[in-house]
């Protein structure tokens, strides 16, 4: 039993050096959250046993769970690289299969047709609005800009305002709004899906999202010009990479005495 028992704390060990080298791996990327390893002790005995000789039989990953704390700020001077300063994510959609995304990462740029897109090429959501600013409706689109204005003059440049209204400027001097950033929450975000670039999808677990402008509710105002680091502590992975270096290290020692310990016995002589 001891061996099984050490072999699953080996593997546990392993996982927790997984989760500690990818949060070290990311420690440059925009809006990327660290990950945790939970553990749970691992106890059987039935109704019989006496509950004062029950010895537990090792342990499991219970959970890999996500740590959403706003990661330092980085300043750009690119109107298009936004920060969410507070709770809420950036809706996304992938224009090939219309999948929603969500991320934290708000690292924008403009394509060839005006559309609003990550470095993935997904299109930012934002709510419809007229060209004074006023939200016209609450269901998310496409953040498009035109190339040109109603009076025929040609796009110069874009800025985004606090409360996430996307406007863009023209060469006769007018700025016309194009819509209001929409951002999304979830009840439970630790039930997100990743789905890699710092992206992640809806599940049963976190819930539905729910949609809202910028600074209000629970929302988080937004920050042009800059972008949300990793909120990976360096000096943190690297005292956990050792402690479960050490717990791998630990394991696979009791694993060896237990060995010496069988072949003591098979060598027993009457």
């Amino acid at each position: 039993m001891s061996f099984y028992t050490s072999l699953n704390g080996m593997k546990n060990a392993q996982t927790d050096l997984g989760v500690i080298s990818h949060n070290i791996a990311n420690s440059e990327t925009h809006g990327f959250k660290r990950s945790r390893t939970e553990f749970a002790d691992i106890v059987v005995g039935s109704t019989l046993s006496n509950p004062k000789m029950i010895k537990g039989i090792g342990a499991r990953v219970e959970a890999i769970t996500q740590n959403f704390a706003l990661g330092p700020i980085e300043q750009t001077g690119s109107a298009l690289d936004l920060t969410i300063a507070g709770p809420g994510f950036f809706t996304t959609r992938s224009p090939s299969n219309s999948n929603t995304l969500f991320t934290r990462d708000g690292s924008f740029r403009i394509d060839g047709s005006g559309f609003v897109t990550d470095g993935s090429g997904h299109r930012l959501q934002v709510f419809p609005t007229d060209v004074s600013g006023n939200t016209l409706s609450t269901t998310p689109t496409d953040a498009q800009i035109p190339a040109t204005n109603a009076a025929g003059a040609d796009f110069v440049g874009v800025t985004v305002n606090n409360d996430g209204n996307v406007v863009a400027t023209y060469a006769d001097g007018t700025g016309d709004s194009i819509g209001k950033v929409a951002l999304a929450n979830f009840i439970a975000p630790n039930g997100l899906k990743q789905v890699g670039s710092a992206n992640w999808e809806s599940t049963g677990l976190s819930g539905n999202p729910s949609y809202g402008e910028p600074g209000t509710g629970t929302l988080g105002g937004l920050l042009s010009g800059a972008l949300e680091r990793s909120n990976v502590d360096l000096a943190e992975e690297l005292v956990g990479l050792i402690t479960a270096q050490r717990n791998f290290q630990a394991n696979a020692k009791a694993i060896d005495t237990a060995t010496q310990l069988s072949q003591t016995v098979i060598n027993l002589r009457t």
